[in-house]
Formats: C-alpha cells, structure tokens, sequence
C-alpha cells in the first residue's frame, strides 16, 4: 500500500505561516469591524485608524502622567512649601484622590468609548451645552500641559548642558515640531513610542531609586514624615504643605488619554478603563518611590530648596557632575516622550469636537489622512497653539508663565469634574442606566461624587498664596468661556447626533 510522502500530506512551512496570518488578519479584520459596529451606536464612523492594544492604551496615559517628568519639575515647589512632608506624605494623599477620579472616569470610558470622551460624555449626560464648556476647558488645560512640558524639556536640556538661556525657545520649537511631525505620520509609531517610553520611564525611576539610595541617602525613612520647614514668607507650614500637594496634583493629570484614544483602541470598552486605572496606579508607585529617594538624599534642607533646580543639586550632590547630568538625561527624555503623547492626547480631543462643529474651522481640523490614518490639522494646532502661548507669555515674568502652565492642571480638572458629576446625577435620575463592561455597580455613584470633590479640591490647593494669580486665572479663563458659550455659541452647538435617550432604548 503506498503511503501519501510527507510533501504531499503536511502543508509546507511558508504555506502554514500564510494560513496562519490570514486566519490572524481575519480575526483582526471581525474585530475591527465589531469595534466599527460599536462606535457606529454613538453616530461616528470608523475614520481613525485602530492600532492599539491594552499596553499602548496603557502607556499613552503612564507617559503622559510621567512621574519623571512631574517630579523633577515641581519638586523644588514641593520642598520649599511643605519640606519633607509635603513630599512623604503629600504623595500618597494625592494619589487617594487621584485614583478616584481615575475610577469615575474609566466607568465613564467604557461606557461610553469616543475619542474626544470627555466632550462627548458631558454632551450626552449634560445637554450640548455641557459638552461644549467641558471641550474647551479642556483645551484650555491641553494647551498649556503641552506648552509647560516641552518648555521645560527644553529649560532642562539648557540647564543640564550649559547652554545660554537664549537657546531655550529655539529648543522649544524644535521639540514641538518633532511631536507633530512623528504624530502626524503614524499612528503605529507614535503607539510604538508610547510603549518604549514606559520602558524608559520605569527604567529610569528604578536607576535614580537605587543611585540615589546607594550613593545618596542621608536620612532614615522617618524623615518622610518630618514636619515644620517652609519657606513662606508668611511661615505657616500648613499652607506650605498645601503647596506641596501642587506637586503631585501636575504630575497626575492628562490620564484622560486613554479615553480619548478609544476609537484607535481595539476593545476599547475594556481596554480604555483599564489604561487608565493602570496608568495611574504604576505611577502612584513609581512616583512615590522617587520622591521617596531624593528627598531622603537631602543635605541642608534650607540649601536644597533655594538652589534654582533642587532635583539637580540632589543628583549631582549624590552621584557627581557626570552621573548626575547623565540621570537627569533620563528625566530629560521622559519629558520628551510625556510632550510627544500629550499632542496626542490634545489633537484627539480637537478633532472629536471638530467633528460635532464645536471649534471655528471645523471642517479642515476634523479631516482625517487617507494615507496616514491621523487628524494631521489637529495636530498642527496641537502644536501650534502651545508654541504662541509661550512666545506671548514669555516676555512677562516666569510667575505670569506658571500661572498660564497652571491652567495645566485646573483646566483639566475643570474638565474631569463635569461630567463625572453629570454622570452621577443622570444615574441618580435614571436616565444613564446601562453601564459599560468595565463598571463599579453600586459603588459607582458614591466614587463619582467623592471624585468630584477631590477635583474640586485640586483647585482651591493650585489657587492658594504664593499662586492667587494662578486662580486668578482660571476664573479668567472659566469667564472667557461662559461668555463665548453664551454669546456666540448657545443655540447654535447641537453636540453629538445621538442622545442618552436613544443609547439606553437600544
């Protein structure tokens, strides 16, 4: 009897390899599609191109989070208001409210998976109106986050490199020109980018951590906890250690990201919340164990806290000229990659709320790149438009910058406090009753309205002496706001095509 020869009965290893990547390509092109058929419920089209997974919507929030990048740019603010404690016990407190914020906003995600989300949850729970005044606070808070971490990727590379100040706007364009060209052209590497910078930033945390430990600790982990020093005018260390609380408020902003990201997210229903949860969980960890070392790396606290870049002074101090610029490179790249997915973050937001005719050139900024798959006018004025807040904030003094840099963190919790409160009262009202996968059931609502509170906290905390202006200036801004809604914008903005109602018949 003759036997079938093994080329004729097994497939060949390249014909194997071919079945196995259509059967994949199958199998991603029914996901892409159900993903499509989801977000047709919301009234859009799948015009975004979908190439992120979990790690990806994971690392697009961590990055912009960077506790790197929040650390060693506020935490000369941090120590000079509250000492050691607003350092040791300031972090983890931060990170208590934070995460309720996170949890309110990722059942919020994955209800209701948009890019844009945060616009486009307002609109849906609140009204347009509600929408339109949630999108541009967040705008508001997306420009000046980019404008405040490039900037000061550019101060530190001067700093760290000696260069003459002159050089510092120069640095600044260039950095902004490199996060719109690389997020103007894919998606991929942008996502790619993302998700190396996670590496870099848990790399560089766990080589600071232990350098710092092994060659600078001065102190046992008591001093965490020690009390008293401030360097207010006015000496009262408890408004100093509600200044330091400013540290941990910048740095845990802009983990919305994965939420705007949804409609390039495969599964984002899930994936979204989960990135956000995540992001900030690895950072509360990451962050605290870096605040942790430098501050028990501490000399002449007095010193550190008047020298003009204390993270900088501890480095050096601890490792040396040459060791300590090269850690603060880390940091340095950090903020790159925090800024690159930031215009991220920003030009999503920009184009969702194009795309529902809320922004004056609404047609051009929603279009969106047959060839690259991306919003490439929204990022140009991602880009653009935290390059002219800085050219016409920089002739004034650094406290007017700061001020404007501040907006960083209340517009944006402005923007998360909305319709995280919108939520909780529809549920209370019964009008949003089916949640999304990802949900807190009956510990939703309570975590909603404790979250807003904690958002509201973070407000009168980056608006108290030394930074009146800066709350000046959010009021300023919320003003400007209501006064273009109401007179330019009310009954014209109808917001998204679908409702709440119509949602919840289906």
């Amino acid at each position: 009897m003759d036997h079938p020869s093994p080329e004729r009965s097994a497939p060949s290893g390249g014909a194997a390899e071919r079945r196995a990547a259509a059967e994949h390509e199958a199998g991603a092109s029914a996901r892409d599609q159900s993903d499509a058929r989801a977000l047709s419920r919301f009234g859009y089209a799948q015009e975004l191109r979908r190439a992120l997974g979990g790690f990806a919507s994971f690392a697009i929030s961590f990055s912009i989070i960077s506790v790197l990048t929040g650390v060693i740019t506020t935490y000369g603010t941090a120590l000079s208001g509250g000492g050691p404690a607003g350092l040791g016990l300031g972090w983890p407190l931060v990170c208590v409210g934070t995460m309720l914020v996170a949890l309110a906003m990722a059942e919020l995600a994955s209800a209701f998976p948009t890019a844009g989300a945060l616009y486009h949850w307002a609109a849906l729970l609140g009204g347009a109106g509600w929408g339109w005044i949630t999108a541009a606070m967040n705008l508001a808070g997306q420009c000046a986050i980019v404008a405040a971490i490039d900037l000061g990727c550019a101060q530190f590379v001067t700093a760290t490199l000696g260069l003459p100040p002159w050089t510092t706007l120069p640095l600044f364009a260039l950095v902004l020109a490199s996060h719109g060209l690389l997020n103007a052209v894919s998606v991929r590497v942008v996502a790619w980018l993302n998700s190396f910078s996670a590496t870099v930033h848990v790399v560089g945390v766990v080589i600071l951590v232990g350098a710092l430990l092994a060659f600078g600790k001065k102190h046992d982990a008591s001093y965490l906890a020690q009390t008293g020093f401030t360097t207010r005018d006015d000496g009262s260390y408890t408004l100093g250690f509600l200044n330091a609380l400013v540290l941990g408020m910048w740095t845990f902003t802009g983990y919305d990201a994965s939420a705007h990201v949804s409609e390039e997210t495969h599964d984002p229903a899930r994936r979204a919340p989960w990135g956000i949860v995540s992001a900030v969980v690895v950072s509360a960890i990451a962050g605290f164990c870096l605040v942790a070392a430098l501050t028990l790396a501490v000399g002449d606290v007095g010193v550190t806290a008047r020298d003009a870049s204390p993270p900088l002074f501890i480095l050096r101090g601890a490792l040396g000229d040459t060791a300590g610029n090269a850690a603060m490179g880390l940091a340095i790249l950090a903020m790159w990659f925090c800024g690159l997915s930031s215009v991220t973050s920003a030009s999503r937001m920009l184009f969702a709320f194009a795309r529902d005719g809320g922004v004056p050139g609404a047609a051009a900024i929603r279009k969106v790149s047959a060839r690259h798959g991306t919003p490439v006018v929204a990022i140009a004025v991602a880009t653009l438009a935290p390059l002219a807040l800085v050219l016409a904030t920089s002739r004034f003094s650094d406290a007017v910058f700061l001020a404007v840099a501040s907006l960083a963190t209340t517009g944006l919790y402005v923007s998360y406090g909305i319709p995280i409160a919108l939520g909780a009262i529809a549920r209370h009202r019964g009008v949003w009753r089916h949640v999304g996968p990802w949900n807190l059931g009956a510990a939703g609502v309570p975590i909603a309205w404790l979250a807003v509170l904690w958002s509201f906290a973070v407000l009168v905390a980056c608006s108290l002496p030394p930074n009146v202006t800066a709350g000046a200036m959010l009021v300023v801004v919320v003003v400007l706001v209501l006064v273009v809604y109401v007179t330019t914008v009310r009954g014209k903005f109808a917001g998204p095509q679908i409702t709440i109602a119509s949602l919840e018949r289906d």
